[in-house]
């Protein structure tokens, strides 16, 4: 086993309905996406969806727009990982094309921070700079803060982003990264956005 040599991305997440009915939410969202495309499995605490990186964010998104759809105020806290040398499950799935399975053009405002973690690469500092100077070219940097970086703006862009620098932050020598997200939707404190 060797680190970065994995082609499997996978996304461990929780989602965090703030209702009685949390579980209708939950269930609601994840029924209500396709999956096919990747191997999925849920516990009593989270949610882990692995496969190619297309298909991972895609459902990603779809789960996460599902839930947000029903008007409650939802909290998602995950990590996306890829390279990992432990990764071998699953991959019968990288064998699926490209074409995506949900799509889903709903407006929805979205508020995020995210982590980057390039793993064994001594040039991290970088990296991370780079990623948070695109979100800037983006339009969808909200501020810096200790130990993360804030993202907001509609979900598409907001997860287009995140694949796009999930992609620049592994280089061809460092391949192993850890990209962990939080994300708060339809919160009072949004203000209507």
């Amino acid at each position: 086993m060797q680190c970065g040599l994995s082609p499997i991305v996978g996304f461990r997440f929780s989602l965090h309905p703030m209702t009685n009915d949390f579980i209708s939410v939950i269930k609601g969202a994840l029924q209500e996406t396709d999956t096919c495309n990747v191997w999925m499995h849920t516990d009593d605490v989270s949610t882990v969806i692995r496969g190619k990186q297309v298909h991972v964010f895609n459902v990603a998104k779809s789960i996460t727009l599902h839930a947000a759809k029903t008007g409650v105020h939802i909290a998602l806290s995950g990590t996306f990982s890829a390279g990992c040398p432990g990764d071998s499950a699953g991959d019968v799935y990288l064998n699926k094309g490209d074409e995506v399975a949900n799509i889903d053009t709903t407006k929805q405002y979205v508020s995020s921070q995210f982590a980057l973690y390039p793993m064994n690469n001594p040039n991290y500092m970088d990296v991370i700079y780079r990623e948070v100077d695109r979100a800037k070219e983006r339009g969808v940097f909200n501020e810096s803060m200790h130990y993360a970086s804030g993202i907001h703006g509609d979900i598409h862009d907001v997860f287009a982003f995140y694949e796009e620098t999930f992609t620049h932050a592994r280089s061809k020598e460092h391949k192993h990264l850890v990209m962990t997200v939080s994300m708060s939707i339809n919160s009072p404190s949004h203000g209507g956005l």
